[in-house]
């Protein structure tokens, strides 16, 4: 797959094209089936799909403070369309410019003289252009003049509720793995590096692995059953993700505790996967408090895991 950062990046060999537009944050099961629908037509014409996508996303750069944090960060974003088979992504960089462009501005500068998209798949909830004036009927009618296709997607439901970014989001909030699961086709996981910490945990009798979080904001906020996925191999695990008030910490980092594990994970990567919601995150008077109760998460999660072994 091609990743092509801004319009400056675009050649003449990109002009041709079947494409789709939006966020495509979490990658959920609603946008699966847009891309299904992009690389049918792809197939169909003979031409390569493209799917665009802005950096920072649009409510990112209008309200920075009160955005909802991602579902995923940008490369895993980019990893997961390039496993759905999209041959190209266009990422845009959202902008003044580009916030000011209008609707007709943004037809005809990029999708016609930049692209010429021969057909577009956009979801039924799409808008575009400055204040958002743009929307399916107006793309249709540009694409009636000057010689493109448009297909919109049907909402798609699941337990009779629409699938959305912001229900995955209310889902992991509200600790309903399951749910988040079945919306977006697979189970919520989060993807980094493991990095060296400060071996706090080693002191407490808990070594963890600190996996980096860069500027990802986690949607989730608390202590967690999780699975660590690295190289392939599952581990149980407990996982924190918070600022650690009890050491003063200011910035949100996700620590994961593995089961008896023994091993060297730093460098590796690690996919962090949500099961159970243990408690929220809190301050405690002292670190001999911190540990205490992190050898009650410990046999807390030891005795989900059980559990849910019986269950399953």
């Amino acid at each position: 797959m091609e990743l092509i950062r801004g319009l400056h990046n675009l050649r003449e060999r990109h002009r041709g094209c079947v494409a789709t537009i939006g966020n495509f944050d979490g990658v959920h099961l609603g946008h699966q089936r847009v891309l299904e629908q992009l690389q049918a037509k792809a197939a169909e014409l003979g031409l390569p799909s493209v799917v665009i996508i802005f950096e920072p996303q649009p409510r990112e750069f209008f309200s920075p403070d009160q955005a909802p944090p991602r579902l995923t960060r940008f490369g895993e974003k980019v990893r997961f369309l390039e496993f759905k088979g999209v041959e190209r992504v266009l990422c845009l960089m959202f902008n003044t410019r580009l916030r000011s462009m209008s609707a007709d501005q943004f037809i005809e500068q990029l999708l016609v003289q930049k692209l010429d998209i021969r057909h577009l798949v956009v979801g039924d909830d799409f808008r575009f252009g400055c204040d958002r004036r743009g929307d399916f009927e107006l793309l249709k009618s540009a694409g009636e003049r000057i010689g493109f296709s448009v297909e919109e997607t049907a909402t798609l439901e699941v337990d009779g509720e629409r699938v959305s970014s912001s229900r995955v989001r209310a889902a992991l909030q509200a600790h309903e793995f399951d749910l988040a699961g079945r919306l977006l086709g697979r189970p919520y996981r989060v993807v980094g590096r493991v990095m060296h910490g400060q071996k706090l945990g080693r002191q407490l009798g808990a070594p963890t692995a600190n996996v980096r979080m860069h500027r990802f904001a986690c949607p989730l906020r608390g202590v967690y059953v999780v699975h660590g996925l690295i190289k392939g191999q599952r581990y149980p695990g407990v996982c924190n993700v918070g600022i650690r008030p009890t050491i003063h910490g200011r910035q949100p980092v996700l620590e994961v505790h593995l089961l008896d594990f023994q091993g060297d994970l730093y460098g590796e990567l690690m996919q962090v996967e949500f099961l159970h919601f243990l408690r929220a995150e809190r301050r405690f008077d002292g670190l001999d408090a911190l540990k205490v109760q992190i050898n009650a998460d410990i046999e807390a999660a030891r005795d989900w895991l059980a559990l849910a072994s019986t269950q399953s």
